[in-house]
Order: C-alpha cells, then sequence, then structure tokens
C-alpha cells in the first residue's frame, strides 16, 4: 500500500502541485461515472501547474556510462594514503569552494558555472544495470513494477512544445550491462508512448542523418496511407472506440508521428550542418562531442529532455569502467583518451548555452550509475562502489561554484547530508517547475507517486 502524504500534511495528499484532503484522494476511484480516467484527471489537475519562471525549461542529462571514479576526478584525496589518492592530482578551479582533478582542465575553468554533489550513495547491486535504474527513475526495479525514467514523466506531464519529440536519447538508449535488468531508459509503467526517441546513428560520421525522419517521397505517402487505414479499421470494428483512452493515444501518436516526419523544424534541428566546422571541432569530432552539440540544438528547438549517454555499453569499448586490465578500461585509457574527450565536449556545451542565453532554462545534470572504490585494486584501477559517488548539476537555476554534501576521508561513504536517487530525480523536477511530491496514473491503473516519500530537491543548490 502507497503512503500519499505530503512531508506537511497529516490528511492531505499532493496530486500533480495540488493539495487534496485524503478523502477527495479516495473519490478519484469514482472519476469514471462521470467519465473522466485516472489519467485524465491527472492530466486536468497538473494542467498550468508548473511554476511561474520555468515554463521553458529543459534538461540534458549526460549520463556517464560506466560509472568515472569520483576520488580521481570531482572528489580528490591529496592528504589520504597513495593506494587511496591514485595517481593524479588535485587543481584550483575558478570555484573557490573546490579543487578538481589535472584530468579536467577545462571544467576547472567554468567551475563557477556547476555544483557538486559529493555525498551520493544508493543500496543498489553493485552491477552496471541496477545503478543505470536507480538513477534515473529514482527507483530500484522491483516487483516486476518498471518505473519510467524522469524524462519520460517529464514529457508525460508536459508534452512537447513543437513537431520535435519531448524526450530524446542520444545517440541511443544503452545496451546490456551485465545484470539482465532493465536500464531505465524507457517509459515503463506509462506506456511505449512515453518511450524517448532513440537517434540510433553516430552523429560524428560524415554521412549522419536521423533514419526515417524525412522517408523518400515515394514511400512517405504510402506509409502514411498504410496509417490512416490501420486507424480506420480500428474505429469501425469497435462502436465507441472513438470516445475511449486508447484512441485518444492513438490519434495523438499518430499525429505526433506524421508532424514529426514531415517536419522542415525537425530536420533542421537534427542538422549539425548548420554549425559552423569550428563550432563542431569546438565540441569535438567524436560521437559524444557531436551528441552534446546535438542536444544544444535540440533544446533549442523546443525538445524537454535529451539524455546522453557517453558510452552505449561497458563491453568492447574504453568506458568510465576502469578496473584497470583488459576487456576493461585501465586508468591510462581514462587518462589519455575518455577524459580529453569528455572535458573539451562539457566544456563547450556549457559555454554554449552560456552565449546563446539558454543556460538559465537549461538544467545540465552529470549522472552516473556509482562511483569507484576507494583503494585502488592490484590491477591499478578501481571497481565498482555504489555506498559513495558524485554528481553535478548546472544550470536550470542551479548556482555554480558550490558543494553540497562531502564524503568521509577517503571517499568512501557520505559524511554530510547523503543524497539518494529519489533526491536527484526529485532535483532535477524542481529544476523543470514540477512537484515532485505529485502522482501518476500507475500500474493497474492505481495512483503512483513521482518520488518516494521521503525524497526531497537539493534545495542548496537553487538558493
Amino acid at each position: 500500500m502507497f503512503d500519499f502524504l505530503a512531508s506537511s500534511g497529516r490528511d492531505r495528499a499532493v496530486l500533480c502541485g495540488t493539495t487534496r484532503s485524503r478523502r477527495e484522494f479516495l473519490q478519484i476511484g469514482t472519476l469514471s461515472a462521470v467519465g473522466l480516467s485516472l489519467p485524465q484527471y491527472v492530466r486536468a489537475s497538473h494542467e498550468g501547474r508548473v511554476r511561474p519562471g520555468h515554463e521553458k525549461r529543459s534538461c540534458i542529462m549526460i549520463f556517464n556510462l560506466g560509472a568515472p571514479s569520483h576520488i580521481d576526478l570531482w572528489d580528490m584525496k591529496p592528504d589520504a594514503p597513495s593506494e587511496v589518492r591514485g595517481p593524479f592530482k588535485p587543481i584550483r578551479t575558478k570555484s573557490e569552494a573546490f579543487e578538481i582533478s589535472e584530468l579536467l582542465p577545462k571544467h576547472a575553468a567554468i567551475a563557477d558555472r556547476f555544483s557538486l554533489v559529493r555525498s551520493c550513495h544508493h543500496d543498489g547491486a553493485a552491477v552496471h544495470d541496477a545503478g543505470w535504474q536507480m538513477m534515473q527513475t529514482g527507483r530500484r526495479f522491483t516487483g516486476g513494477i518498471q518505473t519510467p525514467h524522469v524524462g519520460s514523466v517529464a514529457s508525460h506531464l508536459l508534452g512537447r512544445r513543437t513537431d520535435l519529440p519531448p524526450f530524446v536519447v542520444l545517440p541511443q538508449v544503452m545496451g546490456r550491462g551485465g545484470g539482465n535488468l532493465p536500464n531505465g531508459q524507457a517509459g515503463g509503467f506509462l506506456g511505449k508512448a512515453e518511450d524517448p526517441f532513440s537517434l540510433m546513428a553516430d552523429p560524428s560520421q560524415k554521412d549522419f542523418r536521423v533514419p526515417d525522419l524525412l522517408p523518400p517521397d515515394q514511400i512517405a505517402g504510402a506509409r502514411l496511407d498504410r496509417r490512416r487505414r490501420m486507424r480506420e479499421i480500428v474505429e469501425s470494428a469497435v462502436k465507441d472506440f472513438e470516445a475511449s483512452e486508447d484512441a485518444r493515444l492513438l490519434d495523438e501518436n499518430f499525429h505526433a508521428a506524421f508532424r514529426m516526419m514531415t517536419s522542415e523544424q525537425a530536420r533542421l534541428a537534427f542538422d549539425l550542418t548548420k554549425e559552423t566546422p569550428e563550432t563542431r571541432e569546438r565540441y569535438g569530432m567524436n560521437r559524444f562531442g557531436q551528441c552534446c552539440l546535438l542536444a544544444r540544438r535540440l533544446v533549442e528547438s523546443g525538445v524537454r529532455f535529451v539524455t546522453i549517454n557517453t558510452f552505449l555499453t561497458v563491453f568492447d569499448e574504453i568506458t568510465w569502467d576502469i578496473h584497470g586490465s583488459k576487456p576493461f578500461t585501465s586508468i591510462e585509457g581514462m587518462k589519455e583518451i575518455v577524459c580529453p574527450m569528455y572535458d573539451q565536449a562539457y566544456s563547450a556545451l556549457i559555454e554554449d548555452l552560456v552565449q546563446r542565453g539558454l543556460l538559465e532554462d537549461t538544467l545540465v545534470t552529470n549522472l552516473s550509475e556509482f562511483g569507484r572504490t576507494p583503494k585502488v585494486n592490484p590491477a591499478g584501477g578501481r571497481d565498482h562502489w555504489p555506498q559513495c559517488f558524485t554528481t553535478y548539476f548546472a544550470g536550470g537555476g542551479v548556482k555554480g561554484g558550490r558543494v553540497v554534501g562531502a564524503s568521509d576521508t577517503v571517499g568512501g561513504f557520505p559524511a554530510e547530508r547523503p543524497i539518494g536517487p529519489g533526491d536527484i530525480v526529485a532535483t532535477i523536477f524542481e529544476s523543470l517547475g514540477l512537484n515532485h511530491a505529485g502522482l501518476l496514473p500507475g500500474p493497474g491503473g492505481r495512483p503512483f507517486p513521482l518520488t518516494d516519500l521521503g525524497t526531497e530537491p537539493i534545495r542548496e543548490l537553487f538558493v
């Protein structure tokens, strides 16, 4: 049984920004008698409930698949024993509040634009896909219930602004992580309609184009005609279908797909040739760099939520997964390949958003599934460690140059202000102007809270 009490109210339930009594909440079960479903009620209750000043907000989530070493990058321990502090040195930054690794000099130059959260942790298994699920949905995968990605929730509640999809994943959704668990990058119980649009292409390639965005004239008409005929068949087969929720969703999805496939706005948003060669090179002519540039173009064109996967899998490619020996990445690989690519693209993205006046309305959040072990292993790398790690935030109302929380002397556990996955998700909702204590239509039509009771946004980031 769910407890829908808000943190401050004894007999109140918060529904998408509206506060209602427990008695009123129980009456939701009678809505069908007046022809109003729970999803319709949730949407109706939410309309106009985005906090004033947040209407233009978007989010770019950079998910550092593989899990960077917080101790080697953002939460260094220079006074710890050598087996803890590792081989790298801290450097001063543009923020007086913190130093970071010498591996991220471009981050150091813009450190007044982002803030670190050094006390993140979760109690999930130390396997990649368990962390992917928790950090992107705010919950552990249990009971067969697949909780939707935070971007899916935002797009479900807020809808699309333009012909473009409200939620996009670049370059594509994650692959497998070894734990045979959902990766968290889906609409979950909200349904396939809330899955993100996945690019399924590498934007750094010379022949880059979005598959089927604008189909050739000779097949577009036939394809769309087939969809129209299918809808007509369904409508004629069921007398009252047009009045049903399924009909409304079918109609919305059909028209949304049609608009995107034929939209000049969508085509231009994905067209990186509109950028100067100098701009593209500033981001880096690699997959991650061009995904960051594309993410900027998408939010500039009205996309609400973009997730960028720095890597697609922890197998068969160099990633943040620095166990130290093959087939995993060595600490030298992180130093020579991963960090320079990442440092260049992230700094270019933040600087570009600032120059275009977009950063205040664009939250850029950098997450990972966990951190790395406090002690260097015998192979010279570090292993999985969900007990403590660092995330960071820029834009979207976040004040830069700050540190929230602290780890212990070896970076092993939070020492101040522990932050869980639900708090991270609540912080994203806070930036977007959504009430993190609201409800969704959940499995079986039951109300489902956006975040669990007790989770709170990291308010120190905003004040």
